[in-house]
């Protein structure tokens, strides 16, 4: 009774911010926004939820990670480790069940593997992120429950530069962990060659938190019994300190056929990993890639295509968990992945793609001091084929998808595995007028399970757990259903999305009370669940003067999930609602953000409850346009002015390392 009470009060508050009333001013009307992944269209004319970030919006919301940087979007919070990692949680999903892209091409670095293993993506040198679910997702897996987020950076040009030379340089300072961050880009071109330059350097301390202690001790004994803490810092996170620096290059012959180019990136990144006060060891990961990328794209290649996409990709990752200076946990994963896309012209009704992408990964895992397998060299090749197509039927405007998949694993000395996921989607979008809209969408997804969740056997020294997979895992397969309602006038916009998904064999992570050499054994598990909630949003006017404009937005969003003999699905986010002032006055932009996240009392088996948080939360940025030559752009960021203790409730650590404190972050961005 209690989660049906609280999801129909939410759901109910939602409906009432839907159907409110506001006074009766215009909204200034910004730009309609384009999404390209996987074909450029508008926003409007998207059937299921997405979300773009570009320009001065991202500049502002960019966070230590791509996790951090939507976390306060609708349905989106970050699955933190401390400060040095955070990967996006979407609608309760993570891991498998969300994919990172960095232009369209998976990032396969391993943070879909752990929740300790950082992205490899970096936010800072983003130059819009976008956040796809429904049909457009199966083009780029399958099993993606929570969604896609395509982070694109320009590194090979498919157009050419109107200059010869274009840079950016941004220097950002952040209070909250002395953390300085440094991005700098060049990119122009002349006679259909294009380049571009980019590399970014970041340093930071240990991060602070809102007062108190960084360890919660009850709980931690709760998952821990024999735990003895005896170091815990106030105000801080110990060993959170971290240094990272990236570098890219890309080259692109641009003519009227197309395009071709290449491009080599490079990154480095050191942090650590809050520890559990028992004095014991201080674990830091060292993080390397290179990443060597291939790009092309043909117009009108075929007299039935209307565009043909090639991309390559080789990603040499590894890293090495460091505990007390002494090498341990050592993983690896070399990928190769290639993807064809062809755009065709209209065949009646439907307009869309086709496509193929394959993959080939080495990925092992081993512990360096004692010399043991923590995971089986295993060879895992992928094929998949996919289909989109958008059509319109009367008043509706449909959109249907098809992904089909072969996956084999191929362990060192053991037996190999093979999946066949398969996964549909069909969406439809009804404009009932010029004001109100109506979508729904409804998705099957197939996810073959990952070589950690099957072989995995052996310490893990940054989630200080035994972890054991499990070999009979089975595909796992979903059922969603997604409802949506928008309403758009001059005087307010709603936005209400509800979603409801039944997933048979779901595969995760549980402690399940026992220990082995101290460590809490965290093993691979599969049992149905079920996934519900919402998104709401609504904003209006409420000022309109010589000194500028100033819009309220209502928002909430939950998430509840449950498996089906009544225990709670683990790191569940909480409710969370709130309201936020956006002011706007010539090149001057303002917001002031209150989010209220209550208690998540649904921790599930052994695990421990977080408590509810208010978080207050300040922007501003000016822009000076032809200054010397060059457009400046400063801006500032008050981040949890109330100072509150936050954990986490997505968080494998939250009884160790709480968000981030009272903090502000200022820098500038100049283009010339």
């Amino acid at each position: 009774m209690y989660f049906k009470d609280k999801f129909y009060f939410g759901l109910l508050n939602a409906l009432i911010i839907s159907t409110a009333t506001a006074a009766e001013q215009s909204v200034v009307e910004l730009e309609e926004v384009t999404v390209t992944a996987p074909i450029a269209k508008k926003i409007a004319d998207f059937i299921t939820p997405v979300t773009v970030l570009s320009d001065e919006e991202l500049s502002l919301k960019v966070g230590h990670s791509i996790g951090e940087t939507l976390k306060n979007e609708l349905g989106i919070t970050s699955q933190s480790f401390g400060p040095g990692v955070g990967t996006p949680v979407m609608r309760g999903q993570s891991g498998s069940r969300v994919k990172v892209l960095n232009n369209g091409v998976g990032s396969n670095d391993v943070s879909a593997i752990s929740p300790d293993h950082a992205s490899s993506v970096e936010a800072l040198l983003a130059e819009r992120i976008e956040v796809l679910r429904g049909p457009a997702t199966l083009l780029y897996g399958s099993g993606l429950m929570g969604g896609v987020v395509n982070v694109l950076d320009n590194r090979i040009l498919g157009k050419l530069p109107d200059k010869l030379v274009t840079s950016t340089l941004e220097q950002r300072f952040d209070s909250v962990s002395d953390e300085t961050a440094t991005v700098m880009k060049v990119e122009g071109g002349k006679s259909a060659l294009a380049y571009h330059l980019d590399g970014f350097y970041r340093d930071r301390n240990n991060m602070d938190i809102g007062g108190g202690s960084a360890i919660d001790v009850k709980s931690a004994q709760v998952t821990d019994p024999s735990l003895n803490v005896i170091q815990n810092p106030q105000g801080f996170i110990n060993n959170t300190s971290a240094h990272a620096i990236s570098g890219s290059a890309g080259l692109s012959l641009v003519g009227d056929p197309g395009f071709a180019g290449v491009s080599i990136n490079r990154l480095e990144n050191n942090y650590g990993i809050a520890p559990d006060g028992s004095g014991g060891e201080l674990t830091r990961i060292d993080l390397k890639q290179s990443k060597y990328d291939f790009k092309s794209e043909l117009k009108k290649p075929l007299k039935f295509a209307e565009s043909l996409q090639t991309k390559l990709s080789y990603t040499d990752y590894q890293h090495t968990e460091i505990a007390d200076g002494v090498a341990a946990a050592f993983f690896t994963n070399k990928t190769y992945e290639s993807r064809l896309e062809m755009a065709h012209n209209p065949v009646g009704i439907f307009k869309g793609l086709l496509g193929f992408q394959a993959l080939a990964s080495d990925f092992a895992a081993i512990d360096k001091a004692s010399n043991e397998i923590i995971v089986p060299q295993t060879q895992t090749n992928s094929y998949g084929v996919f289909a989109l197509e958008s059509f319109n039927t009367g008043v509706l405007a449909n959109q249907v998808g098809l992904r089909v998949e072969d996956t084999t694993l191929l362990p060192e000395s053991m037996q190999s595995l093979n999946y066949t996921p398969v996964s549909a989607s069909a969406a439809s979008l009804w404009k009932l007028n010029a004001q109100n809209s109506l979508n729904l969408a409804m998705t099957r997804s197939q996810r073959a399970p990952q070589v950690q969740e099957l072989l995995v056997d052996g310490y893990h020294d940054a989630t200080r757990s035994y972890e054991k997979g499990n070999i009979n895992l089975q595909e796992e397969t979903s059922y969603n259903l997604d409802l949506g309602y928008k309403f758009k006038a001059d005087w307010v916009k709603a936005q209400l999305d509800l979603f409801h998904n039944w997933a048979a064999d779901y595969i995760y992570q549980q402690r399940n009370g026992q220990f082995i050499d101290g460590a809490a054994v965290l093993e691979s598990r599969q049992a149905d669940a079920t996934f519900m909630g919402y998104e709401s949003k609504l904003s209006f006017p409420v000022l309109q003067r010589t000194w500028g404009y100033v819009d309220l937005t209502l928002f909430s969003d939950f998430t509840r999930g449950q498996f089906v003999n009544n225990t709670d699905v683990p790191r569940m986010p909480p409710l969370r609602f709130g309201v936020q002032l956006d002011h706007s006055w010539g090149q001057w932009n303002s917001n002031i953000r209150l989010t209220r996240g209550e208690a998540q009392t649904h921790a599930g088996e052994h695990d421990t409850a977080t408590s509810a948080y208010l978080l207050l939360s300040m922007d501003t940025q000016y822009k000076v346009m032809g200054f010397k030559g060059a457009d400046l752009m400063v801006f500032a960021k008050a981040n949890n002015l109330s100072n509150e203790l936050i954990r986490n409730s997505t968080s494998y650590l939250r009884n160790y390392a709480p968000e981030p404190g009272r903090g502000v972050e200022i820098g500038f961005r100049v283009n010339y």
